[in-house]
This record gives C-alpha cells, structure tokens and sequence, in this order.
C-alpha cells in the first residue's frame, strides 16, 4: 500500500471521527449536512501550518502571527450553525467572515449563491483560491468591511434568504436584520465572554422577527460590528 493511499485513509479516518465524535453529539444529525461535512474536504481550507488540526475540536488562526478573531471556527459550530440555517437550493445567501472560504464552501454546495464578505484583504485571497480549487464556483468572495456604513457593501446584494455571521457579535445591528428577505433566516452567536448564545432570527413580516437561541457557544468577534444600542429583540 502506497504512502498516499495510507495518507487518504488517514484523513477519511479523522474526518469520521470529526463528525461521529464532535458532531453529532453537538445535535447536528440533518443527514444533507452530515453527508456534506463529509464530502467537502476541510483540510483543503486549513492554512499548511496547522494542517495536521484540521478535524480537531479547536479554532484554527488563519494568519501567521495570528490574529484575534482571525480563525476558523470549530467544526461543531460550523455544523450546527450550518443546521440552523435549513438553507434550501433556491435560497440567496450573506456570509460576514469569508476566513479561509470553508464555511462559504458549506453554504455554497447548500444554497443557490453566495455573497461573502471579508475585511482582511489577504485572507481574501486565500479563501478565492481555495474555493476555486474545490471547485465551488457560486461563491463570490469580496474585501470588504461589512459593518461599515449601514452594510453598504452587501445591501444592494439583498434581501437575503440567509444570512450568516462566521465570527461573534455583541448584539445583531438592526441595519444587517433589514437584508433579510420575508422569511428568510439569520444564525449568527450573540454575546460577551465567558458565554454566548447561538442567535437564529427569522423575518415573519416587514418588521417583525422571531428569535431562537438554541445553544452556547464562545467565538472570535467579528471586526467593526457596532456595540450594543438599546435595540433588544
């Protein structure tokens, strides 16, 4: 047996054990997710430095020296934020936090097409030539500071059928709520440290939005966001 057929079977491993021991434990058991994680190869995404903690159950810093807030989030987030969002194969989907472009891959294969915004010009880059050489082709990686002015960079895009913050926030701005289109789905993890809460809001009407807050997590901020107004959901 070849070394590069002992390396594949290594990795098939690892990725089985990814998601039989951290992922379906964290209640991600949609079998459409599931078979995705397994097919869309997450090494693929990981910088070369930290390629051997691909499938761990760990934030990865995407920049050397690393960055705060610059990582990958751990797969049993990605996952079950990926669950909460029951993206359908029409749905026109915003992620803020491009990183390396795995998540973007995920939301890609899912949905119909993908915005996805990205403030740190080099991990741009990284995440265009990664979903190109996974050949996903309906993702459109942009430089961008989200947040700024109201979401300018992505309004004209909108509405959304789903929107999906790869990063924490304090609080969800209500000026990223309003790119929702009617029905459509935000996941986002809302909070401060030590805890935060998984935040999946849904538009029921023109100003109107359900919210849910299923699970706890903690993860890296995402840059520029607005801190905390007196909006409350």
């Amino acid at each position: 047996m070849t070394t590069s057929t002992l390396q594949t079977m290594s990795l098939s491993q690892a990725r089985f054990n990814m998601i039989e021991q951290q992922i379906r434990p964290w209640e991600v058991l949609d079998a459409q997710v599931l078979d995705l994680l397994a097919r869309v190869r997450r090494e693929d995404f990981v910088p070369a430095a930290h390629q051997a903690l691909a499938f761990a159950d760990l934030e990865l810093p995407l920049t050397q020296p690393a960055v705060e807030g610059e990582a990958m989030l751990a797969p049993r987030v990605e996952a079950r934020l990926l669950q909460d969002l029951m993206l359908k194969p029409t749905d026109k989907v915003l992620e803020v936090g491009s990183g390396s472009g795995y998540m973007a891959a995920l939301l890609g294969s899912l949905g119909q097409s993908v915005v996805s915004l990205e403030i740190n010009p080099e991990l741009a880059r990284m995440a265009r030539q990664n979903l190109k050489s996974a050949g996903i082709h309906n993702v459109d990686v942009r430089e961008a500071d989200a947040a700024a002015n109201g979401f300018a960079a992505c309004a004209s895009q909108g509405p959304f059928d789903a929107i999906v913050l790869s990063g924490s926030v304090a609080e969800v701005p209500t000026a990223l709520l309003s790119l929702l289109a009617p029905g459509g789905r935000l996941a986002a993890i809302v909070g401060f440290e030590p805890m935060m809460r998984a935040t999946i809001v849904t538009r029921t009407g023109e100003a109107s939005y359900q919210t849910a807050q299923p699970w706890d997590t903690v993860a890296p901020r995402l840059r520029n966001f607005p801190q905390p107004s007196g909006f409350r959901f």
